[in-house]
């Protein structure tokens, strides 16, 4: 995993540990896992359209008039 031992891993619990504190753990550990729910989620959605309002109007006019 990573090339990361188990040494490795246990100073990262550790230096976590001391940062966060062992009150934070459990808030930390439910927002990593929502957010990776929801980057799954939304990699897995078949397309997102991030085409700018103004630019989807302006094509959807230009559509009308070709067609018209």
């Amino acid at each position: 995993m990573f090339g990361l031992g188990t040494t490795e891993l246990i100073v990262i619990l550790v230096i976590v540990l001391i940062v966060f504190g062992v009150g934070k753990l459990p808030d930390i550990g439910s927002g990593m896992g929502k957010a990776i729910k929801n980057f799954k989620k939304a990699s897995s959605d078949a397309e997102i359209d991030v085409t700018p309002e103004k630019e989807r109007l302006d094509s959807k006019r230009n559509e009308k008039t070709k067609n018209a």
